[in-house]
């Protein structure tokens, strides 16, 4: 008899086109792999009804708010089914970039300096000009503290520039980081069920690595794998990204992005569901070095459990 695998994907972030892709992906692969697969969509249908289903685990393919920021993680633990990716709090913490980054800092991996805005603290700090006294400097980015895909991200050169887009963004997502903008090579590593597997390179033609540079073929962002740096550097990339995924007690895949400046690397961010869509970097990374899709997508299945 098959065994009942439920393919959780969509929701109702601003990334559930890329959750339907992914899904869409890995529902093909867990078909191949002669699983019975029953897809779930939380957008179209109330999560308690996953109990009532009789599946042997989950595979988890949301992105975004609600998907894997702890979310539906507290309810696949309370219907106890075996589930893939992070678990509740490790799901949370890497979803808000400023747990991650006191996180990171605590560790010691180094990470752009940063301040945080809420919808109440905003307007003190653009009152008060507080900028001059946060130790920041321009360039800065300013984004959401708990979206993926680099949604509301902005590149600010200015003061003015600056207090709009706060002003902007503010009303949308209520909080906001603001950290240093750091240039130099962009370096993305993904963790495999413990391993460090390998890094990529990125080069958009772009402004910056956004949501159409990570996902439309025609912004012709440049994939370099292996990533362009040296032995040495390379090495030490894949060891701050498992570290940075043990930090957080993270579980399954995770990808954690980087900057590479100056002979060092500043960790941005850790995503601890990575898109599985024909663009997307994971799948490619474990292509490299052997690992099918379909074998990717077995071996996140693997490590399906509760208790994450």
């Amino acid at each position: 008899m098959k065994k009942k695998i439920l393919l959780i994907q969509g929701g109702s972030s601003s990334e559930r086109e890329i959750s339907l892709r992914s899904g869409k992906a890995c529902q093909k692969a867990l078909r191949q792999l002669d699983f019975k697969v029953i897809v779930f969509d939380p957008f179209k249908d109330k999560l308690i009804k996953i109990k009532n289903l009789k599946v042997n685990k989950i595979f988890n393919a949301l992105h975004g708010r609600d998907g894997e920021d702890g979310i539906v993680q507290g309810y696949f633990e309370y219907f106890k089914i075996p589930y893939t990716h992070s678990g509740i709090t490790s799901s949370m913490n890497a979803m808000d970039k400023i747990f991650s980054k006191k996180i990171f800092i605590k560790n010691n991996l180094k990470t752009p300096n940063f301040i945080s805005l809420n919808a109440i603290t905003y307007l003190d700090f653009i009152k008060n000009k507080s900028f001059k006294k946060s130790n920041l400097h321009f360039p800065v980015v300013v984004k959401p503290s708990n979206e993926g895909s680099s949604v509301g991200v902005e590149i600010c050169k200015t003061l003015n520039q600056l207090n709009y887009s706060i002003r902007k963004l503010i009303k949308k997502f209520k909080t906001l980081i603001i950290e240093e903008f750091v240039g130099g090579q962009e370096i993305q590593v993904a963790v495999i069920n413990g391993k460090a597997l390998g890094a990529i390179e990125l080069k958009p033609k772009r402004k910056f690595y956004d949501y159409k540079a990570k996902y439309s073929k025609s912004a012709k962002t440049e994939h370099i794998m292996p990533a362009n740096l040296k032995e040495n550097k390379y090495k030490e990339v894949l060891e701050l990204a498992l570290k940075a995924h043990k930090a957080l007690n993270c579980k399954g895949v995770t990808r954690s992005d980087f900057k590479f400046f100056n002979n060092k690397f500043y960790i941005l961010e850790i995503n601890t569901q990575p898109g599985m869509t024909n663009l997307s970097l994971v799948p490619e990374i474990a292509k490299f070095y052997g690992i099918t899709f379909l074998n990717l997508v077995k071996n996140i299945l693997n490590d399906a459990s509760t208790n994450r």
